[in-house]
């Protein structure tokens, strides 16, 4: 069901040469970006004509309007499940903790007497947020969309999700509970690329956003990159990933079913074990079987999975190798069930987000840990991190110079003006004093 490779007795290579040896799986962003390039155009010129003409195309549904009525939402909420709307005031309450410690506040440097530089903290103005609606629907991903936003102080928060034949054109009923949870009544029944694009161009019924958000396909991917520079994104998420550097001390059971709750999202999700013990490595093959046959989405999204080239049980000579590899994949999640867990973590550099232990798996992550699931993907956890508050923050600097602290640094600000060929810089601070540069000590 899950392919080896064994990479044990060999020193390992570095850099690109051992990313090139591990399982990924094919997500080409820019074949599908030639595909969007017109959808994303044709939302710019007709608006929301565009996106009802595309709903009924891509979701089968006709739209009479693509807001969702305030009744709607709140409709959702009064009929949602007693018991689902706990675990998301509780989802929601764990991340509010989490992501209100990392509100930053504005700070000041006092380089020299009278000369300091101020970083201050402002929130993006608008930001259009993005729930999947397609094998699954993902009420946790408004949470961890809304909740770092809202704590960052964006005042304008919209969200939009796939309309659903299902539910008259509407976005899933647990989306819309979410969203009114949180006190989002922008929502958008759009999906895919024409979602974003609505949110980067504005349409009659949706204002502009200077920033888009959220995990979704690789429709969703192109379209961020299609407009990136015209707006913020956070991430071109890709297929969702889990890796387990495990020892001899790992529960079999436990990785298995670790392995198999992230197959379960997708046919191309990927499932990697890392391991010094064949031992373990037997025992977790062996259980996949029967955990697989007693759950759901087996053979459109679990076996496939689990069988593709994205997925695989990597035997290393020890955690030494071990952590050299899951620093060369940069899994968007990362466990580490060994017998010094903390440890090992602690000396990670790639990875999305750190799970130590058997009790701390990424379902905890996805649902109610307080952190955020919204996770580089295909590596890019080696130069990007997850969505937080500071995602939708900018740092602005404020200067703020005397004419005496000027006036010492004068004739270096002038002698790198004319270092670079720069007269008219240099004349900009020569004007501010009689007719020469007073010379610092």
């Amino acid at each position: 069901m899950i392919s080896r490779i064994d990479l044990r007795g060999d020193a390992l290579p570095e850099g690109p040469a051992l990313r090139d040896l591990l399982p990924r799986a094919e997500f080409d962003v820019q074949a599908a970006l030639e595909k969007v390039r017109p959808i994303c155009e044709d939302v710019h010129h007709r608006g929301d004509a565009a996106l009802i003409e595309y709903a009924e195309r891509f979701d089968g549904v006709r739209l009479d309007q693509v807001r969702v009525p305030a009744a709607a939402l709140t409709r959702a909420l009064q009929e949602l499940d007693p018991a689902v709307r706990a675990a998301l005031e509780e989802s929601i309450r764990r991340a509010r903790i989490v992501h209100r410690e990392q509100r930053r506040s504005p700070h000041t440097t006092q380089v020299v007497p009278g000369g300091t530089v101020t970083e201050k903290w402002v929130p993006v103005e608008r930001v259009g947020l993005y729930a999947p609606g397609g094998r699954s629907v993902y009420p946790s991903s408004v949470i961890m969309n809304v909740v770092p936003a809202q704590e960052a102080g964006v005042e304008s928060i919209a969200l939009a999700s796939p309309a659903q034949a299902d539910f008259g054109g509407l976005p899933h009923p647990t989306i819309l509970a979410a969203c009114a949870l949180l006190g989002i009544d922008e929502v958008y029944a759009a999906g895919g690329a024409t979602a974003v694009a609505m949110f980067a161009h504005g349409t009659e019924s949706c204002p502009p956003a200077n920033m888009v958000t959220g995990p979704g396909n690789i429709w969703v991917a192109a379209a961020k990159r299609y407009f990136t520079g015209k707006i913020g994104i956070d991430a071109e998420a890709g297929p969702t990933e889990i890796a387990v550097l495990a020892d001899d001390t790992a529960d079999p059971v436990h990785v298995a079913s670790d392995l198999i709750s992230q197959a379960e999202h997708d046919p191309l999700a990927a499932a990697v074990l890392v391991t010094d013990s064949v031992e373990l490595a037997d025992a977790v093959e062996k259980e996949l079987e029967p955990q697989v046959a007693a759950t759901r989405h087996v053979d459109d999204r679990i076996v496939p999975a689990l069988s593709g080239k994205q997925s695989a049980i990597v035997l290393v000579d020890g955690m030494d190798e071990g952590l050299k590899v899951v620093d060369a994949y940069g899994a968007e999640h990362l466990e580490i069930q060994t017998a010094d867990a903390a440890a090992l973590a602690d000396r990670v550099k790639n990875a999305g987000a750190i799970f130590i232990g058997p009790w701390a798996p990424v379902s905890l992550g996805d649902y109610a840990a307080g952190s955020n699931h919204v996770l580089p993907t295909g590596g890019c956890a080696c130069h990007s991190s997850g969505l937080s508050v500071q995602s939708f923050l900018r740092g602005i600097h404020i200067v703020d110079y005397t004419k005496d602290a000027l006036a010492e640094v004068a004739h270096h600000v002038v002698t790198l003006a004319e270092a670079e060929d720069l007269p008219a810089h240099g004349a900009a601070i020569k004007a501010r004093f009689d007719w020469k540069v007073p010379q610092g000590k």
